[in-house]
């Protein structure tokens, strides 16, 4: 399986974080700009359209935000996005237009384009989530190996990324079983389904149905 690039994962038209990923090729490159972008991003957004909460917090004035919901700077939530009651947000946090950050859902140095929903009891942390993708209840990307050692990315090709921390890259409309768990370097194409209580590694091909790893299957195949 060859490795996509943005663009083959991602509509940057469904981000408000699109300018972050030009000139580059891979979208876990900008894992270590995300915090810096965040501010520059955020102190040129308009006042009509979003409040400035405390240091380097920006919401989108329509955006639902639980009173009992952390979040840490920096961080910017875009319009009509809702955050429930619980989330934690630890801080370099893009979440986008009308996406859902449920109870007890965590969010570490990741970007949400518009639509993503985490809804309940997940961990996403040194990722990126494509447009309209949706993580199942308890499912999580675990962003460090067990022996701590730099996370490659394997398809056909191997990449060594130079990361520590890297989670998962989710493409547009990918959906996520519940109690999943995608490994570090994992990257998954536009339009995938991951069964319930899967692990998953590696790179996984757009319109695919995982099941398990000796059973990937193409949804061509359904026509």
């Amino acid at each position: 399986m060859s490795i996509p690039g943005i663009q083959d994962l991602y509509d940057l038209q469904e981000t408000v974080a699109a300018d972050i990923f030009r000139g580059i090729t891979y979208p876990w490159e900008v894992l270590g700009r995300i915090k810096e972008f965040i501010i520059e991003l955020g102190n040129s957004l308009p006042e009509e359209k979003f409040e400035k909460r405390g240091e380097n917090i920006w919401i989108a004035h329509n955006a639902t935000v639980a009173p009992t919901a952390y979040i840490g700077a920096p961080c910017i939530i875009d319009e009509e996005a809702e955050i429930r009651h619980g989330a934690f947000i630890r801080g370099s946090a893009i979440v986008g237009k009308h996406a859902v950050v449920g109870n007890s859902t965590e969010l570490k140095n990741v970007i949400l384009f518009n639509g993503v929903q985490v809804p309940h009891y997940n961990y996403v942390g040194d990722s990126i989530l494509g447009y309209k993708a949706h993580m199942g209840a308890g499912s999580i990307t675990s962003n460090v190996k067990s022996d701590k050692s730099l996370v490659v990315v394997k398809g056909d090709d191997r990449i060594e990324t130079g990361l520590k921390k890297f989670g998962a890259m989710l493409g547009d409309h990918v959906e996520v079983g519940c109690n999943s768990v995608l490994n570090p370097g994992t990257v998954i194409g536009r339009n995938t389904n991951v069964y319930p209580l899967s692990s998953v590694r590696g790179v996984i091909a757009a319109d695919s149905i995982y099941k398990d790893a000796e059973h990937i299957v193409s949804k061509m195949w359904f026509g």
